[in-house]
């Protein structure tokens, strides 16, 4: 009896080890194929400072927002990471409520997008692995560092984060000067923006307010998946507020939502504070 007991706390003691060392699987995937991806992802470009002509021929929506974040003498970026801490995070309208740390990177030269959640559940870690590369997207979430909870993939994620990449691309202006991403002024304050890209297309609009700062992006474009396991057509929104401006003197919002709008209600999945922006540049 004694041994199976002390076999037991031992095999409890390792359990407990496990889970609050920082090594995991999916960090060590999503590290390497962030280093991967910084290596590969290089733009050419004969100016490597933003001027003002480089986007002339965008909306003036675009234009006034570029010149008031003060991106404009600043070096182009091949990609973007951000960062969110302490993040109010809704695993579907009647899932359970999480604390989540929030890391992403945004690539330009091709649509691409890789992001971990960290967070735990009853005191058992758990982490979520989203990512769009080479056109295929998809989302994974793992309990106690090896238990895979879902794997979630197929055209209709695909499609949503390519979604997703357009509604980031404001904070990484680069990616506005691609030729995967189109836009057409609808009025002075709103913007319709279309991505194409591995045979999928995807488009939504952005808003502005009278400072130029861009407040929202919403598209049709994006599925949630149901308790089922069936995905479903939603409006989804991603909002922005709160502008300040960072040390480098370019200016973003740090607060950020994301938006399910079902036809009882809008639904706050992602509410957090964007913790820091870093550039890579060319």
């Amino acid at each position: 009896m004694y041994i199976w007991i002390g076999a037991l706390l031992v095999l409890i003691g390792g359990i407990l080890i496990w889970f609050h060392i920082p090594y995991s699987p999916v960090k060590r995937d999503f590290k390497n194929d962030v280093a991967v991806l910084k290596d590969s992802n290089q733009l050419v470009e004969n100016d490597k400072l933003f001027k003002c002509e480089d986007f002339s021929h965008l909306p003036l929506a675009i234009q006034r927002y570029i010149e008031s974040s003060g991106y404009i003498g600043m070096p182009k970026m091949n990609y973007m990471k951000m960062e969110y801490h302490n993040v109010d995070f809704m695993q579907g309208k009647n899932g359970p409520a999480l604390k989540i740390d929030y890391t992403q990177y945004n690539f330009v030269a091709a649509p691409c997008r890789m992001a971990l959640i960290d967070s735990s559940m009853f005191g058992v870690p758990f982490e979520g692995y989203d990512y769009y590369q080479n056109g295929i997207g998809g989302m994974k979430g793992v309990i106690a560092k090896g238990i895979t909870l879902f794997d979630q993939k197929g055209a209709d994620m695909d499609k949503a984060c390519l979604a997703t990449f357009l509604a980031e691309s404001m904070f990484a202006p680069s990616i506005l000067l691609q030729d995967y991403i189109t836009f057409e002024e609808i009025s002075d304050y709103k913007v319709k923006a279309t991505i194409t890209f591995a045979g999928q297309t995807a488009s939504g609009i952005f808003t502005f307010n009278e400072q130029y700062e861009m407040i929202s992006f919403t598209t049709n474009d994006r599925a949630v998946t149901n308790g089922d396991g069936t995905m479903e057509y939603i409006p989804w929104s991603a909002v922005c507020g709160e502008y300040q401006f960072s040390e480098t003197g370019m200016k973003y919002p740090t607060k950020f939502q994301a938006v399910w709008h079902y036809p009882d209600g809008d639904f706050i999945y992602f509410d957090g504070k964007i913790s820091s922006v870093i550039y890579g540049n060319i």
